[in-house]
């Protein structure tokens, strides 16, 4: 009997559309808006850190679920940023990046005929990571300018067969902050059906006027049913280190810490050890990042309305979900690649976020975790760029 080569899960989805643009970007020497990597220095002192841990011989496997000062500092982040009272021991997880973290937990919780609530648009890997795990998706759209839940629409998704919601917090690709206000409606239709909430907070510490983060995790009722992902590699700008973290309770984190054993062993040591560093920075550390971040922020947005792009300005993390109508076309991969091609300036197709893709035709996402010379280089070459009246 002749058996297809492929499986069927692997044939549903391709490569990475993020990654392809950086491939792009790197064939037409273009600057490179498209994928979340900063193209600054990280802190001296976890660069420092990590070379100690190596040359004092941390190099061989730490604890496959994370090392024991790595997740006590975890922990100790968690008390004071987050508000939750978290055991090191029993209530975390290390992971390679945040990827592999939310890869665990679908895996680890989802069974054939599981829904699983995204919102649309969403993070490129939450998908294909709901078809890996089995899951069936059920897609709620966010809409601009604000890019939130309707209430209704949200609460008509929930059913017997709702497994988990899927949120990302602050939001890639939009930009957008759910408030304690919208995370208690969402928290709200989780205790009624009995649903996990599963958040990715890998960009808890990027905000901006003001705002501030919370975690459904400390919501009245949200403690045992919440899954909280985060890492180091946007707060610390170490996107190549992978690690990640996930936050449960215990019988979650039993779990958890099974397929993770199985999917990667453990993260790498040395790098581990300088994690424990990065976690008791200071205080005024994380005030900075998020100022620095608004300035890079305020940059580029002002070169993106002044050629024409439409958008409210970002409330977190380090994009900008940039509308396209004025330039008169209709298909965002197409622009997408005359922007990388002649123009110089590589951003991601908006479709790509969208399982409806006919949705994201009218946006491009830019990121803006880049030098002041990266991004007036990009702002340059973009004002080539002329409005259809």
């Amino acid at each position: 009997m002749q058996f297809p080569r492929i499986s069927e899960r692997a044939s549903r989805f391709t490569e990475s559309v993020i990654r392809g643009m950086s491939i792009e970007a790197a064939k037409y020497d273009a600057v490179n808006l498209a994928q979340g990597m900063p193209d600054f220095p990280a802190p001296r002192e976890i660069k420092d850190a990590a070379c100690r841990a190596i040359q004092d011989d941390i190099n061989q496997y730490a604890i496959t679920w994370g090392a024991r000062e790595l997740r006590q500092a975890i922990a100790e982040h968690a008390a004071w940023h987050l508000g939750l009272q978290v055991d090191p021991e029993a209530e975390i997880t290390v992971t390679c990046g945040s990827t592999e973290a939310m890869l665990v937990a679908l895996l680890s919780l989802i069974n054939p005929g599981d829904e699983v609530i995204l919102s649309q648009p969403f993070y490129e890997n939450y998908w294909p990571d709901c078809v890996l795990a089995g899951a069936t998706p059920r897609f709620v759209p966010v809409r601009p300018p604000h890019w939130k839940f309707d209430p209704d629409e949200l609460a008509a998704a929930f059913n017997d067969r709702t497994k988990a919601i899927v949120l990302c917090n602050p939001n890639n690709p939009t930009g957008a902050v759910f408030t304690r206000e919208d995370l208690e409606t969402i928290a709200a239709l989780c205790r009624k059906w009995d649903v996990l909430a599963i958040t990715d907070e890998i960009y808890e510490h990027i905000l901006y006027d003001g705002r501030t983060h919370t975690a459904i995790a400390a919501l009245d009722g949200m403690r045992e049913r919440s899954v909280t992902i985060s890492g180091m590699s946007k707060t610390y700008g170490v996107t190549g280190w992978r690690i990640g973290t996930i936050t449960a309770s215990p019988d979650l984190t039993r779990s958890f810490r099974q397929i993770h054993d199985f999917v990667s062993i453990g993260a790498a040591a040395p790098l581990q050890q300088a994690g424990a560093v990065a976690y008791r920075m200071p205080r005024s550390y994380y005030e900075g990042l998020a100022a620095d971040y608004q300035a890079r922020r305020d940059r580029l947005a002002k070169v993106l309305w002044e050629v024409g792009f439409a958008f409210d300005p970002p409330e977190g993390a380090y994009y900008i979900m940039a509308g396209i109508d004025a330039f008169g076309v209709e298909d965002d991969v197409a622009f997408a690649r005359h922007l990388v091609r002649d123009l110089g300036v590589a951003t991601v197709p908006g479709s790509s976020f969208f399982r409806e893709r006919s949705l994201g035709r009218r946006y491009v996402r830019f990121c803006f975790c880049k030098k002041d010379e990266t991004l007036d280089l990009a702002a340059e070459r973009l004002r080539a760029l002329r409005v259809i009246a």
